[in-house]
């Protein structure tokens, strides 16, 4: 009885997830011992992906402690796609609820972060925007034009000092004197060449960056800047940003794709 490819590979990998009867149409056996294999290689595969994209977790960890807990994520997870340079994204959630990490509650927030250097650090290459471009700006287009940012940006917020326990480990000024912060930080990552370039920043530039990633006008990103601190230099936001390499293009906003508050 002929069966199509597409069948196949579905049942496969449901006998790799645990139910070798998947395979009984096409296999005489119903647990065919070479399944064990290709579970282990697979295995195997996702828990290393997983100790090169967590790398201050397993550094603070333990490289043992933190391949156990990889190894019950990944039989709880398993990889969906053969490449896995994108696996592991629910891993920081996961971590959070992990039982053996209890007693290290910010672990799930330095994963966070670790995932979002990954990111940056695998996004694609975009070419930059020439600061000229913004030389000509008139009040009526703020409303209507907003700045792309780079694919590599990425940001988080947190309630307190993660960004700077996570940045007191990474070379070259790990364990060096970092200043671990009790108050709420705000984290940023962007590529430039073939670095990443990872800091905290203030609320206002935060803002700033948050309410572009939403789509929102230059004048709205303004505001939201403003908001977080009345006291900002927007300028000043707008010219770091370009040294930092976080826009490329001005484009008109698109009202349909956001919601507008």
């Amino acid at each position: 009885m002929p069966h199509d490819d597409r069948a196949f590979f579905d049942a496969f990998d449901t006998a790799l997830a645990g139910d070798a009867s998947a395979l009984s149409p096409w296999l005489a056996a119903n647990s065919p011992p070479g399944l064990s294999v290709y579970r282990n290689t697979i295995a195997s595969g996702a828990i290393d992906a997983l100790v090169a994209t967590y790398a201050t977790v397993t550094m603070m960890t333990g490289e043992d402690w933190f391949r156990a807990a990889a190894r019950e994520y990944a039989r709880a997870h398993p990889p969906r796609e053969p490449a896995l340079l994108a696996y592991g994204d629910t891993f920081p959630a996961w971590l959070a609820t992990f039982p053996p990490a209890a007693d290290a509650p910010y672990l799930a927030g330095i994963a966070l972060l670790d995932w979002q250097w990954w990111q940056s650090w695998s996004a694609a290459d975009a070419e930059l925007l020439d600061g000229v471009a913004l030389s000509d700006l008139t009040p009526e287009l703020l409303s209507e034009l907003t700045l792309a940012l780079h694919p590599s940006v990425r940001f988080a917020t947190f309630d307190a000092g993660i960004p700077s326990l996570w940045l007191a480990h990474q070379a070259p000024t790990r364990g060096g004197d970092h200043i671990v912060s009790v108050e709420p930080e705000h984290m940023l990552f962007v590529r430039t060449g073939s670095q990443v370039e990872s800091r905290t920043i203030v609320s206002a530039p935060f803002a700033f960056i948050a309410a572009l990633s939403e789509g929102a006008s230059l004048l709205e990103a303004g505001e939201a800047a403003l908001a977080a601190d009345p006291t900002c230099a927007l300028d000043q936001i707008i010219v770091t940003g370009l040294a930092l390499g976080l826009f490329t293009r001005l484009s008109p906003i698109n009202r349909n794709s956001r919601h507008d508050h």
